[in-house]
C-alpha cells in the first residue's frame, strides 16, 4: 500500500464558486463526446475535468475488459503514488459486486464509509491517503469511498466505475455534488462508449477500404496467387485476425492446402499439412453458423475432429463468455452449384474476442470476394483451355491437333526419328443418335475420350478433329508399335457396361513419318485414305 504525505483539507469552495465550477465541469465531459480523441487521451481528459472541476484530489477510471471479463484501472489523476499503486490493476466482478449494495446507494452514487464495509472479504488492491481523520461526523475520512459505475446505454452491465477520493472540501459529499458527479459519470460513460463505438466504425471503414482494394485487384485480371492474398491481408488488417489462410483443394488428392496466408512463416506446418475436407464437415453444422461463417467453440471442435486432426492452437485467448478460447472459425468457399470449392480459415483475433455478427459479416464478403475471384480466374482458364480442346471430350481440338502435327513431322525430319499418326472414325455413330438421342452420343464421344486417355502414354496426344472422328500422335512409334496400339484401342472401346456402347467400334487408318509421308498434309491425307479403306473394307 502507498500512501500520500500528511496534509490538511483545504479550506471549502462557497456555494457559488462550487456550482459554477460543477456546470463547467459538465460542459467539459460533454465537448468531450464531440472530441475526436483515442479513448486513453478522453480517460484522461475525463479524470482530470472531474477532479479540476468537482474538487476531487485522486480520480480513478475502470474500464471492464470484455476479453477477460473483469475491470482494469485505465486512468489515474491523482499524486505518482496513487498512479503507482492503482494504474493497470485488475479487478473481478466478485470484487466489485459487494461494494455495489443498495446501503451504499446514495443518488446514484455508492459511498461506502470507512467503518460500514469489511475491506478484507474482497480483493482490492487499494490506495489510502495519508491524513489524520478528524473527530467531525461529517468530514471525509482516508479509509471512505466514493463510486460510480459507468453505465453504457445498452449493456447491463456497467462499462466501468469512476472513483473519487480526498475531496478539496475535507468533507462527506452532499446530495446535492452527488446528483452532480453521476451527472458527470453519466456524460463519461457514454463519451467513453462513443470512443469505443468510433473504433468500431474505424474498423468497418477499413474492412470497405480493403475490399474495395481487393475489387480493384479483380479487375486488374492478375494472379489468383495475388487475389487471394491481398483477401488474406484485408482479413488480418481490416477484422484484426493475426492468422488467416485460404485452402483450396489439391488437385491430384482433393485435400485442402494453404494457397495463400498471413501471420505463418512460410516453413510453418500448418502451411505444409493438407485436410481431407470430410474432415471439417462436422463443424459445418447450422447451429455454428453465424452470418455465413461457422463459429465452432474449442471444446467442441475438438469433440466433432477426428483424433490428432489439426496442427495449430490460438495463442491469442481470454476468458468468460464473450473471449475468444481456442474456437475454430471457418468460412466455406462455395462455386456456383454449392459445392466447397475452398475454406477460409481466421484465428488468433488481436482483441481476444468472439467476432461480432457485423464483424462475421463483413469476414462473410472478404469470402465472396475470394469465390469471385476463383470464379473468374476458373472462367480465365476455362477459356484459355477452350481455345486448344474440345468442350464435350476435353480432348485436344482440330487446331491443337494441326499443330502438334507441324511440329512432329518438323521435328522428325531433324533428328531422323519417326513417329505415327492415327486418324479414327466411329462407326454407325450417325445410327446410335437416331436410336438413343444426342444423349447417348454424346456418352459415346465422352467414352471414346477416356479410352484414349488410358491407352496412350503422356507424350502421346490425342485429339478430336470433328463430329466422331479423332486423331492421335505417337511419338518414336513405328509401324509394328502403331498396330499394338490400334488393337488396344479397339479391344477397350467395345468394353463397357452401358449396352448403348457395348458394341461402340471404329475404322483406323495410320501414316508413319516419314515412310507415308514428309508434310502434315501427306501424313494426314495417307492416314485419312487408310481409315477409308478400312471402313469400307469392314476391317
Amino acid at each position: 500500500m502507498k500512501s500520500n504525505p500528511p496534509h490538511e483539507p483545504p479550506v471549502p469552495k462557497t456555494g457559488h464558486a462550487s456550482s459554477v465550477s460543477h456546470l463547467r465541469g459538465l460542459l467539459e465531459v460533454t465537448r468531450l463526446l464531440r472530441a475526436d480523441e483515442d479513448l486513453e487521451s478522453l480517460l484522461d481528459a475525463c479524470a482530470r475535468t472531474v477532479s479540476e472541476s468537482l474538487g476531487f484530489a485522486t480520480v480513478v477510471i475502470t474500464l471492464y475488459r470484455p476479453a477477460w471479463n473483469d475491470f482494469e484501472v485505465v486512468s489515474v489523476h491523482g499524486s505518482e503514488e496513487a498512479r503507482v499503486v492503482l494504474m493497470g490493476t485488475v479487478r473481478e466482478w466478485a470484487d466489485w459486486e459487494p461494494l455495489l449494495d443498495e446501503r451504499f446507494n446514495r443518488r446514484g452514487a455508492y459511498f461506502i464509509e470507512h467503518d460500514s464495509f469489511d475491506w478484507e472479504s474482497v480483493e482490492q488492491t487499494s490506495f489510502i491517503p495519508q491524513f489524520e481523520p478528524s473527530d467531525d461526523p461529517d468530514a471525509w475520512h482516508p479509509e471512505d469511498a466514493l463510486i460510480v459505475p459507468l453505465h453504457g446505454s445498452s449493456s447491463g452491465q456497467p462499462l466501468g466505475f469512476l472513483s473519487v477520493d480526498e475531496p478539496e472540501s475535507g468533507r462527506k459529499p452532499t446530495d446535492a455534488e452527488l446528483e452532480v458527479l453521476v451527472a458527470v459519470a453519466a456524460h463519461a460513460a457514454l463519451a467513453v462508449e462513443a470512443a469505443q463505438e468510433a473504433a468500431i466504425a474505424a474498423r468497418h471503414r477499413e474492412a470497405l477500404e480493403q475490399l474495395l482494394r481487393v475489387s480493384a485487384e479483380l479487375t486488374d485480371s492478375k494472379s489468383i496467387e495475388s487475389i487471394l492474398g491481398a483477401v488474406c491481408d484485408g482479413i488480418e488488417s481490416a477484422l484484426g485476425f493475426q492468422k488467416v489462410s485460404i485452402d483450396l483443394p489439391e488437385p491430384d488428392t482433393g485435400r485442402l492446402r494453404a494457397q495463400a496466408a498471413v501471420g505463418w512463416d512460410a516453413s510453418d506446418d500448418v502451411l505444409l499439412a493438407t485436410t481431407d475436407p470430410k474432415d471439417l464437415r462436422p463443424l459445418l453444422d447450422p447451429r455454428f453458423e453465424i452470418e455465413g461463417c461457422y463459429l465452432v467453440p474449442g471444446e467442441e471442435a475438438r469433440r466433432l475432429l477426428r483424433r490428432g486432426h489439426g496442427t495449430y492452437s490460438s495463442v491469442m485467448n481470454g476468458r468468460g463468455p464473450k473471449a475468444w478460447n481456442h474456437h475454430w472459425l471457418l468460412v466455406p468457399l462455395h462455386d456456383r452449384h454449392g459445392q466447397v470449392i475452398g475454406m477460409i480459415w481466421a484465428d488468433d483475433p488481436d482483441d481476444r474476442l468472439l467476432p461480432s455478427r457485423g464483424r462475421l459479416q463483413a469476414l462473410r464478403t472478404f469470402a465472396n470476394q475470394a469465390t469471385t475471384a476463383l470464379a473468374s480466374m476458373s472462367q480465365f482458364e476455362e477459356m484459355r483451355f477452350l481455345a486448344d480442346h474440345d468442350p464435350l471430350t476435353r480432348l485436344g481440338n482440330r487446331r491443337a491437333f494441326m499443330a502438334r502435327l507441324e511440329l512432329e513431322t518438323s521435328r522428325a525430319l531433324r533428328y531422323g526419328s519417326s513417329f505415327s499418326l492415327v486418324v479414327c472414325d466411329l462407326d454407325g455413330f450417325k445410327e446410335l443418335n437416331d436410336r438413343f438421342g444426342h444423349l447417348a452420343g454424346d456418352e459415346a464421344l465422352e467414352h471414346v475420350a477416356d479410352v484414349l486417355r488410358d491407352v496412350l502414354r503422356g507424350s502421346d496426344g490425342a485429339y478430336r478433329l470433328g463430329g466422331d472422328e479423332f486423331g492421335l500422335i505417337l511419338v518414336e512409334t513405328g509401324e509394328v508399335e502403331v498396330g499394338d496400339v490400334v488393337e488396344r484401342v479397339r479391344v477397350s472401346l467395345a468394353r463397357s457396361d452401358d449396352e448403348h456402347l457395348a458394341e461402340l467400334c471404329a475404322s483406323f487408318g495410320v501414316a508413319v513419318c516419314p515412310e507415308q509421308g514428309v508434310t502434315p498434309g501427306e501424313l494426314f491425307n495417307a492416314a485419312d485414305q487408310a481409315m477409308y479403306e478400312s471402313k469400307r473394307s469392314g476391317v
